[in-house]
């Protein structure tokens, strides 16, 4: 991709699932790569198996002190930020009369709240620099309904309109997108769901298969890389046909 060559990247909730492909990708294209994570365990696996690390971080996105305070490293460790990948997100599967005020807010406070707090410091530094790009994790969650995920759903619906309203205000040196992902087979997925009801989903994917991490990675290259540099404000869906004819209704 053009353009991405020694750009200094972030990619929050990076050291496993979409991030880590992610982080991958980013290091193909030449860029110095920081990745934040709030499993310290992961991040170390992961400064092991990509040497090209320009560092890790460990901090909780859902923490305003600790995103503060993870940015403060990042100067350190790049001094500045030319792209964002705002990654990091959790998912709880419960019939919405079983959701607890607890879970609830655990996910909001993670998957939007955390988003607004990340992309606010990084916004911050790129309107002081020369400009930049912020990919917001959205999911086709937060496009259509589906049952057992009220809490992530309503994260992820904030979060594209979050990203609408950012593209609008740091225009025209800060380009704002979401990226929205149907089921892409990643850990997390993987623990909620039983091997018959992968089969299932599958059946019901018009591409007849679970999306790859690495095509997720892909998107979020072109979107971040010069190639692109006439998009924003938009939320990009990538989920095999997946709602194109309102199979979410289906699940």
């Amino acid at each position: 991709m053009d353009g991405l060559r020694n750009k200094r990247v972030l990619i929050t909730g990076g050291a496993r699932g979409i991030g880590a492909s992610t982080a991958a990708r980013f290091l193909q294209e030449g860029a110095r790569v920081v990745v934040l994570d709030c499993d310290e365990a992961a991040l170390q696996s992961i400064g092991k198996e990509m040497s090209g690390l320009g560092g890790t971080i460990t901090a909780d996105v859902s923490d305003i002190e600790a995103v503060s305070h993870a940015f403060n490293e990042l100067d350190g460790l790049v001094q500045g930020l030319d792209v964002l990948i705002n990654n990091a997100g959790i998912s709880t599967r419960h019939p919405f009369l079983e959701i607890t005020p607890d879970e609830w807010l655990k996910v909001i406070n993670v998957n939007l709240n955390g988003v607004f707090y990340v992309a606010k410091q990084a916004a911050h530094r790129m309107l002081k620099g020369e400009g930049g790009v912020i990919l917001n994790m959205g999911s086709t969650n937060g496009l259509m309904g589906y049952p057992y995920y009220a809490a992530y759903n309503t994260s992820k619906a904030g979060v594209i309109e979050l990203t609408r309203s950012m593209a609008l205000e740091l225009a025209p040196k800060v380009r704002v997108n979401a990226v929205c992902p149907g089921f892409i087979l990643t850990p997390m997925q993987e623990a909620e769901y039983t091997p018959q009801m992968l089969r299932e989903f599958m059946s019901k994917v018009p591409l007849a298969r679970l999306g790859k991490p690495e095509e997720v990675a892909a998107l979020f290259a072109f979107l971040a890389s010069d190639e692109a540099k006439f998009i924003t404000g938009q939320a990009f869906v990538i989920d095999g046909g997946e709602i194109a004819g309102g199979l979410a209704s289906q699940m």
